[in-house]
């Protein structure tokens, strides 16, 4: 069960954050903004340079869009996810839940990631701006509830 939820822009601003418990809403976002050092540096080193002939060449890899744990303390454990456009999605769970597994943190970020695609898809959302959409709060919220 994830206790927090969040979607960043690529310019690294909130656009939405729900938090399953009100008295850990600080906490939340400070961990989500602390993630976001990790997750610079986790997709910047997807870039290699090589030098060739005195010209720069600088080659993307490939690179898997699910990062996979960016830290854990002794209270939670924060997931993150990278789309192509940069729009970060991170997940909080709490440690105390060891029974979830890897490909099921996976499966939450597909689903997040679909739900992000669907609400780009609304002719009345305009991208970059705050995500106050109900279904995606619902689809949100099943994620949290799950166990």
């Amino acid at each position: 069960m994830a206790s927090c939820v969040g979607v960043l822009s690529w310019s690294n601003s909130p656009l939405f954050v729900r938090s399953s418990d009100s008295e850990r809403q600080l906490a939340d976002q400070y961990a989500l903004h602390t993630s976001l050092d990790v997750i610079e540096e986790k997709t910047s080193s997807s870039l290699t340079l090589h030098a060739v002939a005195n010209k720069k060449v600088i080659e993307q890899q490939t690179r898997e869009l699910y990062l996979g744990v960016l830290f854990a303390t002794e209270k939670q454990k924060v997931f993150g996810y990278v789309t192509n456009t940069r729009i970060k999605f991170i997940i909080i769970v709490d440690a105390s839940n060891v029974g979830l597994r890897d490909n099921e943190i996976r499966q939450m970020f597909r689903k997040l990631h679909t739900a992000y695609t669907q609400l780009l898809s609304n002719p009345f959302y305009t991208p970059g701006e705050p995500i106050e959409s109900q279904k995606f709060g619902q689809i949100v919220q099943g994620l949290m509830a799950r166990t």
